[in-house]
């Protein structure tokens, strides 16, 4: 009698035991899921808020337009020509720091590469850039997956090139184009050192609850559409190139 009890209480611990683990690993896929719906919203509202910058820094030398010309009409009635060239050379000048680089027609490229490329050029970064994407580009990549993924990789490009100390060697370099049937997003940019890495896989140097956070969500997106993801690091130099299908 005593061993039969002994047996129920057994069994009873490994049932307690395995319903403890299932409980356990759906709380962990719950706040995985959890985690990941908060880091897309936080990239999200991050990449809108870049957008709404850009904009907002158009919309200002617009504003001043007419003033502009009011000046460039005044020097020019004047014969103040070396004075009207200079303001023109200061007008051009200024007219880059707002106008967008990319114009493919796509919207959601566009808007996040241009938001992206506007805040480097603000850190000191030259950034050359060639996108050849179609208009109406039909991806079975939803639009959040791409902005995730285009989006944390100009972020790593841009916290790689930040610890650059010689402002002059920081740059950037984007090459967007359709290859094979497929999207093809190539991002080079300029690194102080080798990146930790282990097989195929490279540590983020950032530091707490979101440390490697950017680099795992990219691996895990291009996985799910059963792209292409190569990493790649000389001296000097980092390279990443994506493939996700149309």
């Amino acid at each position: 009698m005593g061993w039969y009890y002994i047996v129920l209480i057994l069994l009873a611990a490994m049932v307690l035991i395995i319903l403890l683990a299932f409980l356990m690993s759906r709380w962990m896929i719950w706040w995985m899921d959890r985690r990941t719906l908060l880091y897309q919203s936080d990239l999200l509202q991050k990449h809108c808020e870049e957008v709404h910058n850009m904009y907002r820094q158009t919309r200002g030398w617009r504003h001043d337009y007419h003033d502009h010309i009011q000046t460039m009409k005044a020097y020019l009635a004047m014969g103040r020509l070396e004075e009207l060239s200079d303001f023109l050379a200061e007008l051009d000048k200024d007219l880059t720091t707002v106008d967008t680089v990319i114009k493919t027609g796509n919207v959601m490229i566009d808007a996040i590469l241009n938001s992206k490329i506007s805040l480097a050029k603000t850190k000191g970064i030259c950034v050359e850039a060639k996108a050849v994407v179609p208009k109406e580009l039909e991806m079975t990549v939803s639009e959040v997956d791409l902005s995730l993924v285009i989006g944390n990789l100009m972020d790593n490009a841009m916290e790689a090139c930040d610890k650059i100390p010689d402002a002059k060697e920081r740059f950037i370099r984007i090459y967007i184009d359709i290859l094979k049937g497929q999207l093809y997003i190539y991002i080079m940019n300029s690194a102080d050192r080798m990146g930790k890495r282990t097989g195929r896989i490279y540590e983020s140097t950032k530091k707490g609850i979101d440390h490697g956070f950017g680099l795992m969500r990219i691996d895990k997106v291009v996985d799910r559409y059963h792209g292409y993801l190569e990493r790649q690091d000389e001296e000097g130099v980092f390279v990443t190139e994506v493939m996700l299908p149309l």
